[in-house]
């Protein structure tokens, strides 16, 4: 009897023995891959000190397999397993964001996937001024972001679309005010067309637009003797003058005679030097033949172009040439017969200087 409590005692031990390493083994096993599974979400796994820019550019649709060849590629990625890993667990590859994300040195796979995820990308700065025509406006916003400039371009002509913003593609110009603005590089051709016309409509105020009434003109009208004022003189100084000079001439039902329109309608603003002969091609913008505005804006206007046209100066001048000292300011006159003393003497300095066109 005793034997067998022995014998019964012995196989007890061993069994708690076999049951305390199983035990010990199944918490190593544990340690183990919780170590690695803690490793693959905590562990830092972004390496930026070989890259020249943090950003990655994710496009719009894209799937998981480009997603990570986009990651591949920029080389940011110093584990690619452990990534998938936990975006995976994320549910991340079916909730991919387009967008401009930045990234830090040094971030783990948890707060990668979760800006990633939530969409939380970097806006771009897209500046633009000094602009005559749309093709180059679109090149600068798809230089920008991700739409392509020729999408743009065929927005800027889809007739159907901007006419129910307000616009033609003659007036289109009028919608865009030059600035700096800040825009989710992801952002389509409809989408910068929408933020330019909030932007629009919040620029004319109610004041503004009163101001412009009281003037005898529409926003439009206003947009488009801004661009002639601009083209004129690019003296913010003076362009009130200038503004004011047009209004006047408006006023009297006389014809503008502005050589940025002419030089519109020849399609080169490059002349310095305008001839008699140019004064005859037909055109809706040659307001040497043609009475009123012309139908569009001869560039996007400024906004210091468009506060002169609504806060023109008050005077009684009709007439403008440009100073024989080429100094960008202009001779003003009254009258016919003092324009064309200041008109001589300016062309006798582009003889003198040999300008012939």
């Amino acid at each position: 009897m005793k034997n067998k409590v022995k014998k019964t005692k012995r196989k007890m031990t061993r069994r708690i023995k076999r049951m305390g390493l199983f035990f010990i083994v199944l918490v190593l096993i544990a340690v183990l891959f919780g170590g690695r599974f803690y490793r693959y979400i905590n562990a830092a796994n972004v390496d930026l000190s070989h890259v020249e820019t943090p950003y990655i550019y994710i496009p719009n649709g894209a799937s998981f397999s480009e997603l990570k060849a986009i990651l591949e590629g920029s080389g940011v990625i110093k584990d690619m397993v452990s990534f998938e890993w936990v975006a995976q667990k994320k549910e991340y590859p079916n909730r991919i964001k387009g967008g401009r994300y930045k990234l830090e040195d040094g971030m783990s796979n948890n707060r990668l996937v979760n800006m990633l995820r939530s969409g939380k990308q970097e806006p771009v700065n897209v500046t633009f001024n000094n602009i005559r025509e749309l093709e180059r406006l679109a090149e600068i916003v798809g230089g920008k972001l991700m739409v392509d400039s020729a999408e743009l371009m065929s927005l800027f002509v889809n007739d159907e679309y901007i006419g129910t913003l307000g616009f033609d593609r003659y007036t289109l110009p009028a919608l865009f005010l030059p600035n700096t603005y800040q825009l989710y590089w992801n952002t389509d051709a409809r989408g910068f067309v929408k933020r330019m016309k909030r932007e629009y409509d919040s620029f004319w105020t109610s004041e503004k637009q009163s101001k412009a009434r009281e003037k005898g003109l529409t926003m439009i009208e206003v947009a488009i003797l801004a661009s002639i004022v601009d083209e004129e003189t690019q003296m913010v100084d003076e362009k009130p003058m200038v503004a004011g000079l047009y209004l006047n001439r408006l006023k009297r039902g006389m014809r503008l005679q502005a050589d940025p329109t002419l030089k519109y309608a020849l399609g080169d603003f490059s002349i310095k030097r305008l001839l008699n002969a140019d004064k005859e091609v037909d055109s809706p913008y040659n307001t040497y033949k043609y009475a009123g505005l012309p139908p569009g804006p001869v560039r996007i206007p400024s906004v210091a172009g468009l506060n002169a046209v609504l806060n023109a100066k008050s005077h009684k001048y009709l007439y403008m040439c440009a100073k024989e000292d080429f100094s960008g300011y202009h001779n003003f006159a009254k009258t016919l017969s003092q324009h064309n003393a200041n008109a001589a003497r300016y062309r006798r300095e582009l003889n003198r200087r040999g300008i012939r066109r």
